[in-house]
């Protein structure tokens, strides 16, 4: 994915609007607005690093959707996987097993 489609998925993962972005980075609105509206433009770095900063994210992550280390393991999450993982979190015991059923469903026939 692009600079681009990551912050966008960060963004709403984090329910955070370009504005906040905006005053947290430091970085002009009209600016963020350039990075998520232009097809192939990415921030120079020292924007790349506040916006980065401003997310709590690291900026590989904003530039090729993969984190080399999180939490001390190799695995990398997107934001559309971690916002799975806060639904999952809000569901009662009998739904996550419905969930893991369907999970073990679809494992099964990529096997098959």
């Amino acid at each position: 994915m692009s600079f681009k489609e990551n912050l966008k998925d960060e963004l709403k993962y984090q329910g955070m609007l370009v504005k906040e972005l905006a005053d947290r980075s430091g970085i002009p609105k009209g600016t963020i607005d350039h990075y998520l509206a232009e097809k192939n433009t990415s921030p120079i770095a020292e924007n790349a690093v506040k916006i980065a900063q401003a997310l709590n994210v690291s900026v590989e992550y904003l530039v090729t959707g993969e984190n080399s280390n999180i939490s001390g393991t190799d695995i990398s999450y997107s934001s559309q996987v971690r916002m799975l993982a806060a639904k999952l979190s809000h569901m009662s015991e009998k739904e996550l097993c419905f969930v893991q059923g369907i999970i073990e469903l679809i494992e099964r026939d990529k096997t098959s």
